[in-house]
């Protein structure tokens, strides 16, 4: 700690919702440690401060709630929030960002593959910019499968598509820096099943990037790909009507391609006088506009699934005073 650093530093919450983070926890906490309780200097000279790290525990299957306990009792800038059962990262992340009290908020995850010591070069970035969001943008591929990564790298571009132009980057990561005021008025607002991404360009446009380097993750990543595939339908989801557009520009090009099959036949018979076997045809006709129609009517469903559990007030959380244990 310099001791010369004016006592104005900027202050930082980071946010780590845990899932199953017992063994991966503890070295990151220490490495986080490095930074709190008094300014630090980030890269360009700005002082700053981790004044505490928000650890919400997401009912995960091993004893993370044991892991939590010990961290709090060792550091005093740790503090633990217990959600009822599983409710998903981004839902963890939310109920972390609401309880926030510095001018900047980190997000992160428990893994290990993110370095702490890249939230100095994040804030100057974000101040010399005047952004209100700061990605982490990886330099190097992530550690996981050329399988994953592949799919990964596809969704987010299939993505931008749907998104819009806002969104041209491409690049989401749970590393991130938000303004603090950003961050609890989002999570004020925020509803059931919104993609967290795209709820913070609802209300946030002034967005950075900073480049980094990923390390190896100290355990094997939580996500299974039924739940990686879940997590991008919800983001397209929320992303607004373009979805549905698309269903309509898919019904008026089947609209014509079915004119295209009448005229086609009529053609044949009347002017060169080729027989058309019909009941193929009709076979071929009735499977491709039921299976647009099954199409449509699927997504729709998907949309009206989304607003029932708005309307309903389905809560995205539930903090309870005393951890949730695993099962036995």
């Amino acid at each position: 700690m310099n001791s010369s650093i004016a006592p104005s530093a900027l202050t930082v919450s980071v946010v780590i919702p845990v899932y199953r983070g017992e063994k991966s926890l503890p070295g990151l906490i220490k490495e986080i440690s490095a930074f709190a309780n008094g300014p630090h200097l980030s890269p360009n000279g700005t002082a700053f401060t981790i004044k505490e790290v928000l650890l919400v525990h997401d009912s995960g299957p091993d004893r993370s709630d044991r892991t939590l306990e010990d961290l709090a009792s060792e550091y005093d800038f740790v503090k633990p929030i217990w959600l009822s059962r599983n409710f998903g990262q981004h839902a963890a992340t939310l109920a972390g960002m609401a309880s926030t009290a510095a001018s900047w908020v980190v997000t992160m995850d428990e893994d290990g593959q993110q370095d702490p010591k890249e939230i100095g070069a994040m804030l100057d970035i974000a101040l010399a910019g005047n952004y209100q969001i700061v990605y982490a943008q990886p330099t190097n591929a992530a550690p996981h499968g050329m399988f994953r990564n592949f799919c990964s790298k596809f969704a987010k571009k299939l993505a931008v598509q749907f998104l819009g132009t806002q969104y041209r980057s491409g690049v989401f990561n749970s590393f991130r820096l938000i303004e603090g005021e950003i961050a609890r008025i989002l999570a004020a607002y925020c509803g059931n099943g919104v993609y967290l991404d795209v709820a913070l360009f609802w209300i946030a446009n002034r967005v950075g990037y900073a480049p980094m380097l990923l390390r190896g993750e100290e355990r094997p990543s939580s996500y299974s790909f039924g739940m990686l595939l879940n997590h991008f339908w919800r983001m397209v989801l929320t992303s607004g009507t373009r979805p549905l557009r698309l269903i309509t520009i898919m019904g008026g090009v089947s609209f014509l391609l079915a004119l295209f099959l009448s005229g086609y036949a009529l053609y044949s018979k009347f002017v060169e006088s080729t027989p058309i076997q019909g009941w193929t045809s009709l076979l071929i006709i009735i499977s491709f506009f039921s299976g647009l129609i099954m199409l449509s009517l699927g997504v729709v469903a998907e949309y009206l699934a989304l607003t029932t559990a708005i309307v309903m007030g389905k809560p995205l959380y539930v903090v309870t005073s005393k951890p949730t244990r695993p099962a036995k």
